[in-house]
């Protein structure tokens, strides 16, 4: 039976999601003829299966033993003991404007529910990607972003759908060490990612983790694709010239805004 996890050589601070339903998801998401308020359903059922399994892997737990609806008939019996998040736990949402609005919501609202909303922060991020006269990304803008405080110690969720090159994710994560403290740890949660975002943005934090919902490496030689992700990683290629993911959903923040309009 699966595990429910990708095979890959991409090493253990990455999880990538073997999951049909996801995979089902993703691929309506990307096609053309997938309407506008379905994109939008697919990306709050996609975010909340990749969250559902990111937050029980990465955040901290502790052990519960606490009565159910069958204690006042079964005593001792009808509680139920096991493992749990750790409600002292601080989590922040960075939100990245502009394909991450949406995302990271679903994840804030999804912690509301089963942490204290005391711990739970929802952040945002303006990041304008800057590119140079080749067309390829340069830097990144920060300007207009709103931290609501200290990210020193916290666990720091990043669920920007995208993960191209890996330079905004770098960016952010240098902009809130900088100015508002280091976090204990960092998952980022792509749906797609490139395998040249892990490889920029594993090296750059130690303490970040990714789970994505699938790696697209369109761009690798066909003997490159023959083989587990990963074995190859050197040779694997994601980007097109611009920077786009191939296959992957083609300018998901202008789609999810409706930005032709």
């Amino acid at each position: 039976m699966s595990s429910g996890l990708l095979e890959h050589a991409y090493g253990p601070r990455v999880a990538v999601l073997d999951n049909p339903f996801l995979h089902t998801a993703l691929l309506r998401i990307g096609q053309t003829n997938t309407p506008h308020p379905e994109v939008l359903a697919l990306l709050r059922a996609s975010y909340t299966v990749l969250a559902a399994h990111g937050f029980g892997a990465h955040l901290p737990r502790v052990w519960r033993s606490e009565p159910t609806r069958m204690a006042e008939a079964h005593g001792e019996q009808g509680h139920w003991q096991g493992q749990v998040l750790d409600p002292s736990e601080r989590v922040v949402i960075l939100d990245v404007i502009r394909g991450g609005i949406v995302p990271a919501q679903v994840c804030f609202e999804l912690l509301t529910h089963v942490l204290p909303l005391e711990n739970l922060r929802l952040d945002h991020v303006n990041m304008a990607r800057q590119a140079g006269p080749d067309g390829h990304v340069q830097s990144v803008d920060l300007t207009g972003s709103k931290i609501g405080g200290s990210t020193e110690g916290v666990t720091l969720v990043v669920p920007d759908p995208m993960g191209a090159t890996g330079s905004t994710l770098v960016r952010a994560l240098e902009h809130l060490q900088e100015s508002f403290g280091r976090p204990a740890r960092v998952l980022a949660m792509p749906l797609i990612a490139t395998p040249e975002f892990l490889a920029r943005v594993l090296p750059a934090h130690p303490e970040l983790y990714v789970v994505a919902g699938r790696v697209d490496r369109g761009l690798s030689p066909a003997e490159v694709l023959e083989t587990p992700p990963g074995t190859h990683w050197d040779q694997e290629r994601g980007l097109d010239e611009h920077d786009y993911i191939v296959p992957g959903a083609g300018g998901l923040g202008e789609v999810l805004n409706n930005s032709w309009c």
